[in-house]
């Protein structure tokens, strides 16, 4: 059994302008010390997955499939049920880390806070684990940030604490929404081995939501990759960087700046934009931004196994090769 079992989830919200369909019949596993990788474009549906397994959409969003974490239902779960679950077992990194911390109480009473909570420790304990893990994600003075507020840190230094409050408990699944985005290189290089090594000595579970494809190459064990809600691409991270089987992961791939490309390389951004979610096309949901599209992508393509563990949603065999596509 998974540690995490993904089925059919769908997530949807009632709006003044109709229902948007934000995530539309995902699948996935998650294995314990593996590292799932969620890419794809801005409102593709990654971060709705994220706050619906952990019960926090909108009050106009809502759920249905099947979420089973350790074989248990998630989705349905009662506050009261969810609130042991999360912050012990699952642990989520915001993406907007000022909004998420609570103005009203000091950095150190947050973070000792999950500690006596989840783990039982004295507060004293607590308080010096709390200071050590602000050292470990990169905060200098970290006993005196333990006496501030929110609005005393910035952005970055909010990130990291954010950052240190969900590694604490060394959760068995920790779900990262862009966890490095408002933080310089170097510390997004510590963050990075952080999560690595809570994976490897903990046998963590790692839920990684991100632009950032360089982050992905050299953390994840497999890809997801999302387009307008559903899965276009799933794949072990070394074969879809290696050879791309969706005309979308290959979109993706080339607006990367790389090391190994001529200097006159032109990064290739995707053309159009990503569909209304409220009005979906019919057929194949990249239909209109692809380069491939023939009469076949009018139907909706399934997502097939096309070898072991790798698995697509396009009705093309394979993509022609990069050179006459070009």
């Amino acid at each position: 059994m998974a540690l995490l079992e993904v089925r059919d989830l769908t997530v949807s919200f009632n709006t003044p302008d109709g229902v948007v369909h934000a995530v539309n019949g995902l699948n996935f596993d998650l294995e314990p010390g593996q590292t799932l990788g969620i890419v794809g474009e801005s409102g593709s549906g990654k971060t709705q997955t994220a706050l619906a397994m952990m019960g926090l959409l909108a009050e106009n969003g809502r759920a249905s499939g099947s979420v089973k974490f350790r074989g248990q239902q998630l989705l349905g779960m009662s506050r009261a049920e969810l609130t042991r679950v999360r912050g012990s077992k699952i642990s989520m990194i915001f993406q907007d880390p000022v909004s998420s911390l609570n103005p009203y109480l000091s950095i150190g009473e947050q973070l000792t806070e999950v500690l006596t909570h989840h783990r039982d420790l004295k507060r004293r304990e607590a308080r010096a684990r709390a200071t050590e893990m602000l050292n470990l994600v990169g905060i200098s003075d970290a006993s005196q940030r333990m006496r501030q507020f929110p609005h005393q840190l910035s952005g970055g230094m909010c990130q990291r604490v954010m950052i240190a409050m969900g590694l604490l408990c060394q959760p068995d699944l920790l779900i990262a929404d862009e966890p490095t985005t408002a933080l310089d290189v170097t510390v997004q290089s510590q963050i990075n081995l952080l999560m690595r090594e809570l994976s490897e000595q903990s046998s963590t579970a790692i839920l990684l939501i991100t632009h950032d494809l360089g982050v992905v190459a050299g953390l994840c064990d497999r890809v997801l990759v999302m387009y307008a809600g559903e899965t276009m691409e799933l794949s072990p991270a070394s074969a879809l960087f290696a050879s791309p089987r969706h005309p979308y992961t290959r979109g993706l791939l080339r607006s990367v700046p790389r090391l190994d490309r001529d200097k006159s390389g032109i990064l290739r951004a995707i053309p159009g934009n990503p569909p209304d979610l409220v009005n979906l096309p019919q057929g194949c949901p990249f239909r209109d931004r692809c380069e491939f599209a023939f009469n076949a992508c009018s139907e909706h393509p399934e997502l097939v196994e096309t070898v072991t563990g790798r698995f697509k949603r396009c009705h093309l065999d394979a993509l022609p090769d990069e050179e006459t596509s070009t």
